[in-house]
């Protein structure tokens, strides 16, 4: 007797061979909830539209296990083809020696054309080498911007300022108006590792540790950086400023509630803030000091790029291309700046949504990517410093620490500096 197989039994068995036959990659990600479910659609998406390779993504938990899960695995020789590492963990992974491929040379190798001046300015450097070669494939990327309530500013009757100069104008008029005149998510990227892009000040020696690993040393202690938490502690004290620590959503709820008046945020958070918030929302550029020389250029990108392991076979290595090439087409790009809210990172993607009207429809979404092509300059590149994550710690801690009101912000500065200095000389030896 022959069994009837089912249609539903038969594309299953018809979708396994075609995955058998094809050459496998893993992919692993530090990326949850929405944003976990749009990495699994971009895999449906690959594995669909060609027959040779398929990928399969592999989520670690957070950013941080998600590095140490990936260079544990390496050290064994179980590390997966794609690693996904956020921007404190690049110069972890760029200075484990023979680790990674360069995504630039994995690309030509295999015979695909690469221009790095397709993709926007702002994301251009960060993964990349001192001379430009990307590293690492950026993928999902971000900018701080300010987020503003709109019936806050209405009812104070202000506008959204440009400059920090503007916001001490307008900030008692928001407080007088009940509102929590500023609030903000990650001091460490937003009000220091910015601070320096946004303001075009070096934020540490060896070219911003591009140039080398050795003898580096960080410039936290630079007065102007001191002067912004003198600032942000005096605002705070007058209540112009809300500071709820160092977690992201602790600070990113008060704006939600509709009760804090500007929230300086990632511009990945407007797909999920259309969501969350109570009132209407728009968005403008992250905040400069006027008051400084040559500041008002281009922020770097926060989020995290796409390593490729190295210790993989030449059939792996080229599904490995040909998967940064897809995701780096105009119609994937568009795709996933309108599905999660980060960026699109090619001038193409970026293009394509403002001809079809997507920016018309929702302004706030064109914020990041506006900010990122502002003109450069010398210091708005980013920067390239181990035991990075560790360093943002000691940041976090010292912060806290000012606003409890246990330290002054230029001996957190010190502080900070002295720890940081002694993990880059650390770092500098192991890597080296």
């Amino acid at each position: 007797m022959i069994k009837k197989i089912s249609l539903a039994a038969l594309a299953l068995t018809m979708t396994a061979s075609t995955t058998l036959a094809a050459t496998n990659i893993t992919w692993w990600h530090g990326m949850g909830g929405r944003n976990g479910e749009v990495i699994n659609e971009l895999a449906q998406k690959f594995n669909a539209a060609q027959s040779e390779c398929a990928i399969t993504p592999v989520s670690k938990g957070s950013y941080e296990e998600a590095l140490s899960a990936g260079i544990a695995a390496f050290r064994s020789g179980e590390q997966p083809n794609i690693l996904q590492v956020f921007d404190a963990g690049a110069a972890t992974i760029i200075n484990a020696k023979g680790a990674t491929i360069p995504a630039e040379d994995l690309l030509k190798e295999n015979g695909f054309a690469f221009d790095r001046n397709a993709f926007i300015e702002g994301v251009r450097y960060f993964y990349a080498d001192a001379d430009g070669k990307f590293v690492g494939m950026p993928f999902n990327s971000s900018a701080p911007i300010m987020y503003i309530n709109d019936e806050a500013l209405k009812k104070a009757g202000v506008e959204a300022p440009k400059t920090w100069e503007e916001f001490e104008a307008i900030a008692p008029k928001l407080k007088e108006a009940g509102f929590i005149p500023l609030v903000q998510s990650q001091l460490t990227w937003q009000f220091t590792e910015n601070f320096f892009s946004r303001n075009n000040i070096q934020f540490a020696s060896n070219n911003n540790g591009y140039d080398s690993i050795v003898d580096t040393t960080i410039n936290v202690t630079d007065e102007r950086h001191v002067m912004m938490y003198d600032k942000l502690k005096a605002w705070y004290d007058q209540g112009l400023f809300g500071y709820y620590g160092a977690a992201w959503n602790d600070n990113q709820k008060v704006f939600e509630e509709g009760k804090a008046a500007l929230w300086i945020g990632s511009s990945g958070s407007f797909g999920g803030l259309q969501k969350t918030a109570t009132m209407p929302f728009s968005a403008t550029f992250l905040p400069y000091w006027g008051s400084i020389e040559g500041a008002g250029v281009h922020s770097f990108i926060g989020g995290a790029a796409l390593f490729a392991m190295s210790g993989k076979s030449a059939e792996e290595n080229k599904c490995t291309a040909t998967f940064f090439n897809f995701l780096t087409s105009t119609e994937i790009q568009k795709f996933y700046h309108q599905a999660t809210g980060y960026v699109a990172i090619t001038n193409a993607a970026y293009e394509l949504a403002k001809s079809e009207g997507y920016y018309n429809e929702k302004p706030a979404a064109e914020v990041g990517i506006k900010q990122l092509q502002l003109p450069g300059a010398e210091w708005d590149k980013g920067y390239r410093l181990g035991f990075y994550p560790q360093i943002r710690s000691i940041m976090e801690r010292e912060y806290n620490r000012i606003f409890a009101g246990e330290t002054t912000p230029k001996d957190a500065m010190d502080t900070i500096k002295k720890e940081a200095d002694e993990l880059l000389a650390r770092f500098a030896k192991t890597a080296g």
